[in-house]
């Protein structure tokens, strides 16, 4: 055993530090004392010095199993670093040529190689399950070990096989490290890899220097990102988004408005990949707009500010993720912007998935809903998600706590919903409960005979948030717990059932409001439009009214409605900026724009306004590059099915793509594939609806042609064959 003066003096030696950080020592020794070691520690703890220290000092070469290439090549260039030897560190994964791969292997066997990182994948090659039998193993180092786990937010099926091949190569003692695991995911970890006696270390998830804040997501969402990202000037920031066309679309968005970005997500060219994350971190960029795939191991410790431009999947992804902001213990910012419909989104391209997988899924973006509605302090919520307890009232680092709301009495709340959870036998959920007080006839309740409970529609004067507020803060004060395994079935605590017994004062923070920011819902709504400037608009459509009588064609042909709404808005006077206008593009602006800008400028002249031109948001031109391919592959007579498979898209976003082409005023012929597709006097009834319809909205059409007859894509496809004939 190692003595605390021998370990320390290996710490300077190896990486010029003096001392070890919170429980990295304690670690380091269990795996020199050849036992099973679970850590749990916070991103930026420094989870890494716990394997790389021991294998330096051990006999033999520790495998460490990583889940990222990046973070391989990362973390190997950092070992160099630390070492006269280069041959020290070596990763085999699917990036190496054979010749790479031969030299590794040659410098393993030489015995210069004490870490030798390797992705699960490589790890079930026989070849490399052959080859490492024949090593001097020290230990095994799992590391992002949540990816075990199908509760964890990045579950990896290939990880559950990392055990029976440890026990085919040779068994050695083993070291797992997470960043992120609720209690669930914790025990599904060490019972995946057979390590139940493990010594657990947990170190707190609290980051104090980290500021929570969630913000709306409206339709200026990406103004205020600029707005944002502008006030933080010369600070490195991330980006995350769900999805890989949104990461290409807002780092364009970003750079066309002077910011200086770059993209990062898999489906790039992986050299490309690797340049831009170099880029990032040797700072010749300020930020970097990245999917998920990128920031395990991003070993950079001054990102100022990290933003999900949309909520993540689950409150594990979330914390990891805010987790590479203020490594270093300086400031990091954290901001989500929040939309409901965000979410509903992601629960339905679950739908397919086996029913099991999208329980699981839905528990997991309840959490994060909860997390983003609750007006509750979030360091508080999100340490309580990890298992752990944090005692004080008021961090003063988080949007909640910086501007406290006020509290209601929920005394009688809390005990309705304990007496429901009781009178349930604690075998029934959060919305299960809510469903009951407020009185709500689901076939669930009913089926189980609910509505005939005492409690059954005793609260139902409240809404649906405050009593999910009262069930979330009586978990946070110790009253419920909720079982993850049953996939989340409230249960009443020692601490609930005293309650009962001796209730005292309870205060509940209302939930924030986030109004969902959907421009059909604002326009149903309020009955108005969603112009800034109602009178200018009805001057454009009795402008439009006009051109379409001389015309001869629908008025929707010449412009849609959102494009006299923006026109209404932002009061375009030149034709560059009419081509800025969505739906309107180089085609409708020089057919029919002249007479449109000469009414906008009158108007402006005369009223004396002051335009908002200045603080316009650049977007890029048609989002070019896709729509040029849809229009290429179209002229090629490619059909659309193929298309959006080799896009990646449904078929109804290509068809959304190809009405933004068609609406913008470009000519495009889809012909020769509705030959393909439908019936000629199919397409003449369709046709001839448009041409005297006072919209070019579906479901009229629908209502009219009849929805037993004709299906939603038809006529979309036929519109798109309408507007360009007629319009273009």
């Amino acid at each position: 055993m190692a003595t605390h003066s021998v370990l320390t003096g290996h710490l300077k030696k190896h990486f010029g530090f003096d001392s070890f950080k919170g429980n990295q020592e304690a670690i380091i020794q269990n795996v020199l004392e050849g036992r099973d070691t679970f850590v749990l520690m916070p991103t930026g703890g420094g989870k890494s010095l716990c394997y790389q220290l021991p294998s330096l000092i051990m006999e033999g070469t520790a495998i460490v199993i990583s889940p990222l290439i990046a973070l391989m090549k990362n973390q190997v260039d950092a070992m160099r670093n630390f070492s006269e030897e280069d041959g020290i560190a070596h990763f085999i994964n699917s990036s190496l040529s054979k010749q790479a791969i031969d030299q590794v292997k040659s410098d393993i066997l030489s015995g210069k190689t004490k870490l030798l990182y390797v992705a699960p994948e490589s790890l079930t090659k026989e070849e490399n399950i052959e080859f490492l039998k024949q090593l001097k193993i020290s230990f095994y180092a799992v590391d992002e070990a949540h990816c075990i786990s199908e509760w964890g937010h990045d579950f990896r099926p290939e990880y559950r096989r990392i055990r029976p091949i440890i026990n085919e190569i040779g068994t050695a003692p083993l070291i797992a490290l997470t960043a992120t695991a609720t209690p669930k995911v914790q025990h599904d970890i060490q019972k995946n890899l057979g390590m139940l006696n493990a010594n657990v270390f947990k170190s707190s998830f609290n980051r104090a220097n980290l500021y929570y804040e969630v913000r709306p997501k409206t339709k200026d969402v990406e103004k205020d990102l600029i707005k944002y990202i502008r006030s933080q000037a010369g600070k490195s920031g991330i980006i995350y988004c769900l999805s890989r066309k949104k990461v290409e679309e807002l780092a364009e968005t970003l750079s066309m408005n002077g910011i200086s970005c770059l993209p990062y997500h898999a489906g790039m060219d992986s050299a490309v990949r690797s340049e831009n994350q170099d880029k990032f971190l040797m700072e010749k960029v300020q930020l970097i707009v990245a999917t998920i795939a990128f920031g395990m191991g991003i070993d950079k410790p001054d990102v100022r500010f990290v933003i999900h431009y949309d909520m993540p999947k689950s409150l594990e992804g979330y914390y990891q993720e805010t987790g590479r902001g203020g490594r270093d213990g300086g400031e990091g910012q954290c901001i989500a912007f929040y939309a409901y419909k965000d979410l509903d989104k992601l629960r339905k391209f679950m739908q397919g998935k086996p029913v099991a997988e999208q329980e699981i899924g839905n528990q997991l973006l309840l959490e994060t809903q909860a997390y983003a509605e609750s007006s509750v302090c979030r360091r508080k919520l999100l340490l309580h998600y990890f298992g752990e307890e944090y005692k004080n009232d008021n961090c003063a680092c988080c949007d909640n706590c910086m501007k406290p709301k006020k509290t209601i009495e929920g005394q009688e709340l809390l005990l309705l919903v304990l007496e429901t959870i009781v009178a349930v036998r604690e075998k029934f959920k959060a919305e299960h409960i809510v469903d009951i007080l407020r009185g709500n006839e689901t076939s669930d309740v009913k089926s189980y005979q609910h509505d005939e409970l005492e409690n059954f529609s005793s609260a139902s004067d409240e809404d649906d948030k405050l009593l999910q507020a009262v069930i979330r803060q009586a978990m946070l004060a110790g009253y419920i717990s909720k079982d993850i395994e049953n996939y989340g079935l409230l249960k009443i605590t020692a601490g609930g059932k005293a309650y009962m017994k001796k209730p005292t004062a309870f205060p509940v923070v209302k939930d924030n409001e986030f109004e969902d920011d959907d421009e059909e819902a604002t326009v149903k709504s309020t009955g108005g439009t969603c112009a800034a400037d109602d009178v200018l608009f009805s001057i454009l459509k009795d402008l439009r009214k006009k051109l379409s009588k001389k015309l001869e064609v629908p008025p929707f042909v010449i412009f849609q409605d959102p494009s006299l709404e923006a026109m209404a808005t932002t009061y375009p006077i030149t034709m560059d900026e009419l081509q800025n206008i969505p739906g309107v593009g180089a085609g409708k602006a020089k057919r029919y724009g002249e007479e449109f800008l000469k009414v906008i400028k009158e108007h402006v002249r005369e009223n004396e306004i002051i335009r908002p031109e200045d603080l316009r948001v650049r977007t890029v031109a048609n989002k070019s590059k896709l729509k040029v391919s849809i229009i290429q592959s179209i002229d090629r007579k490619i059909a659309l099915d193929d298309i959006a498979m080799a896009k990646g898209l449904e078929i109804s976003e290509l068809l959304d793509e190809i009405e933004a082409i068609v609406y913008s005023g470009t000519k495009i012929n889809i012909d020769y594939f509705l030959d393909e597709v439908m019936d000629p006097d199919r397409v003449d009834e369709i046709f001839d609806y448009f041409s005297t319809a006072e919209t070019d909205k579906i479901e009229p059409a629908l209502r009219e042609l009849g929805e037993d007859d004709f299906s939603e894509e038809e006529i979309r496809l036929v519109r798109v064959k309408f507007l360009s004939e007629i319009g273009n």
